[in-house]
């Protein structure tokens, strides 16, 4: 009876944190997401940023991760004080995790385009760079549109409000539909891209380290005559390699976090399919519950932190793009 009321009272301890932790963390995250990501809209919308591939897919990020916020942390806040419509209605279950999950997948296929538009970029081959351009920006977009709404599609027929004996409320009501669901968010949403951003950040790397070892090759042949007769032109390279750097700067940094803060969670997701539910009222459930708030919040401030990503690592071009934005008075009627 005495260790059954130590359990108990831990059981109900935990629980208390993560009740804690959902009321007013989330609100933190909330208030420096949205606005860092808001101010993303802003910064990258305009037009001397705008014209350059990796920062329309950095904007189209920052546009799915205000969406993340949005619709997923507002449901998080209100579980805190046990009000979360999600878990006991069954359309707002269904909508809400269809919008998030997707927002979810397209924010990571985003920083994946924006990896591969990188690559092309520092490739030696010309025909590679020629592909950087904004018809296949906008091809690239769309699929990537069409394979998040096929990989998500199942959450629409297998999540259910109202269930008593998973980790979340609103989940998928059978065990087929959550290993189903659970699979996919973890291989195809969110290990696959994390995957293909790794793989094409190496080439990146590899292709730069190409392209100054030409570049000293050629350094050192060329005569003083020949520097001259292009120095009208160096200006112009030398602002559009800056610019380059800046971006690949950006991404690798936003890359290292997205690694760290979700994958955790697409793990966690995976171990919760293939083990066995501990009864609800248990220590073991109260651990795994906190464990699984934890992980999720770790998501979304991955979604939340790009702006700062960018304002510390993006080099004068990104913080010269947000000056001119508050000179022009945008950023002043916005914050009103």
């Amino acid at each position: 009876m005495s260790s059954s009321n130590t359990s108990a009272d831990l059981s109900a301890s935990v629980n208390n944190v993560s009740n804690i932790i959902l009321r007013y963390i989330p609100i933190f995250i909330y208030g420096f997401g949205l606005v860092g990501n808001c101010l993303n809209v802003l910064v990258l919308g305009q037009r001397n940023l705008r014209s350059t591939p990796s920062a329309i897919f950095f904007l189209f990020s920052s546009i799915a991760g205000c969406i993340v916020i949005v619709s997923g942390l507002t449901s998080r806040m209100m579980s805190g004080y046990s009000v979360d419509l999600t878990l006991t209605v069954g359309w707002i279950c269904k909508i809400r995790n269809v919008i998030l999950y997707s927002a979810r997948t397209l924010v990571l296929l985003m920083i994946v385009l924006a990896t591969i538009d990188r690559w092309l970029l520092s490739s030696v081959n010309v025909h590679f760079r020629h592909m950087s351009n904004m018809k296949n920006v906008q091809r690239s977009i769309f699929i990537a549109f069409i394979y998040t709404c096929v990989i998500n599609a199942p959450i629409i027929f297998c999540y259910q409000a109202n269930l008593t004996d998973t980790i979340r409320g609103c989940y998928g009501s059978t065990y087929s539909c959550r290993l189903t669901t659970d699979l996919i968010y973890a291989f195809a949403s969110t290990l696959l891209p994390l995957f293909l951003m790794t793989v094409f950040g190496l080439l990146t790397v590899k292709n730069v380290r190409q392209i100054r070892r030409r570049v000293q090759a050629i350094d050192g042949t060329t005569t003083s005559q020949d520097n001259r007769i292009a120095s009208p032109n160096l200006t112009e390279q030398q602002r559009l390699r800056k610019r380059d750097r800046s971006l690949l700067r950006m991404l690798s940094v936003q890359v290292s976090f997205l690694i760290l803060l979700t994958c955790p969670h697409a793990v966690q997701k995976v171990y919760s399919s293939f083990a066995a539910s501990p009864p609800p009222q248990s220590l073991e459930y109260a651990i795994q519950t906190l464990i699984f708030n934890f992980f999720t919040l770790f998501t979304f401030t991955a979604s939340g932190m790009p702006f700062y990503i960018y304002t510390l690592t993006g080099g004068i071009i990104f913080r010269d793009a947000l000056f001119d934005l508050i000179k022009s008075g945008i950023l002043t009627r916005f914050c009103r």
